[in-house]
């Protein structure tokens, strides 16, 4: 855990790493950074971790010149849902997945 002072500079470098990108590569991660930002993990390292994870994923996407399209595919959602499944520790969205397997399993017995 780090202290608030070193995740809010963390965070404002983070920031600075995303305005820096090209507008299309800029709209999608700020888009990304919402959905995550509900679905996500709710600790603050965690998500960080995460957002810092989509940031170098675009920079690749922009330096190599990858549409915006051929890294999130057809389904952004199911691009957003299957990149969080990466970062299970702390988002209340797997315990809840979670939690109906395990209740659907014991229904059936």
């Amino acid at each position: 855990m780090t202290s608030w002072l070193d995740q809010k500079k963390h965070y404002r470098a983070y920031r600075a790493r995303v305005d820096a990108l090209p507008e299309p590569y800029r709209i999608a991660v700020d888009a990304l950074e919402r959905y995550v930002s509900v679905l996500g993990p709710g600790k603050s390292d965690p998500l960080q971790q995460v957002f810092d994870d989509l940031t170098e994923l675009f920079e690749q996407a922009a330096a190599d010149g990858t549409p915006v399209r051929a890294v999130v595919g057809e389904d952004p959602v199911e691009f957003a849902e299957e990149f969080l499944r990466n970062y299970p520790a702390g988002a209340w969205i797997g315990k809840e997945r979670e939690k109906l397997a395990q209740a659907i399993t014991r229904a059936e017995r």
